[in-house]
């Protein structure tokens, strides 16, 4: 089986704050007079290096999304989370226009069973200068049960999950409709933090491009099914039009 295999730097890792688990720990992104190696700024959204450059032939970059440590997406106004992610997806695009880079990625992790170690609302964009995309993701997987559209993009739960259990797709049919784009993204991680199971604390959201395309999904994350690390089966959980029909009534109703 074809994967990608990147190194990682353990020594420096281990050095990485980390303050989701340790509440008392000081959050880097918020002494905000000590950060260096900024790259580009808009208002309070800030594009900086990662200090803790961990991963092997890449360049790490960190965008903190807010100077408000405790908000997240569904806390921010319509145009902090419109600048927010235009400024995202075009550093994104840009870092992937260079030619410098095999892969581009862009996500986010937040909460405990997300794989990030600080709370402050945070993505991040990592360029690999080797690293096939083709095996970064399947453009099944954004097939889905359609929840709403609006403006050329399409709002769905998908039915060929990457993982299972309430995975959300947003598919535009063109890069024009950004903002657009972030009103569903704002919906998808409300409904999943606030609506979908006492127990969703934390989510990923994965941005791709295919064909030209932007791509999104948003995935609420708990421990692993053992079946899925094992032997890569995923789940399409017996729910999804009710989920579906929750989402609408809740947000578009």
């Amino acid at each position: 089986m074809e994967i990608n295999l990147i190194g990682f730097d353990i020594t420096l890792g281990q050095k990485k704050p980390e303050n989701i688990i340790n509440h008392e720990a000081a959050c880097p992104f918020c002494d905000r007079a000590h950060l260096t190696d900024i790259i580009d700024t808009d208002g309070d959204i800030i594009l900086l290096k990662n200090k803790y450059n961990v991963l092997e032939n890449a360049d790490q970059l960190v965008l903190i999304e807010s100077s408000h440590c405790e908000q997240d997406i569904p806390d921010y106004t319509a145009d902090h989370l419109h600048r927010l992610f235009r400024f995202g997806i075009r550093h994104w695009l840009r870092m992937q226009d260079t030619g410098k880079y095999e892969t581009v990625l862009f996500f986010k992790n937040h909460g405990p069973m997300s794989g990030g170690t600080l709370r402050h609302p945070h993505m991040q964009i990592i360029g690999f200068r080797k690293l096939d995309e083709h095996l970064t993701f399947d453009p099944d997987e954004f097939i889905g049960l359609t929840i709403h559209q609006k403006n050329g993009v399409e709002f769905n739960i998908s039915t060929r999950p990457r993982i299972g259990f309430g995975e959300f797709n947003v598919v535009p049919d063109s890069n024009d409709s950004i903002d657009t784009v972030a009103d569903y993204i704002r919906i998808a991680v409300d409904y999943l933090m606030h609506h979908f199971n006492k127990r969703c604390k934390s989510y990923n959201l994965f941005f791709y491009r295919h064909e030209g395309l932007l791509r999104v999904k948003i995935l609420p994350r708990f421990a692993t099914s053992p079946l899925f690390i094992g032997y890569n089966i995923r789940f399409r959980p017996s729910n999804l039009e009710s989920i579906a029909q929750k989402v609408q009534e809740i947000y578009f109703n």
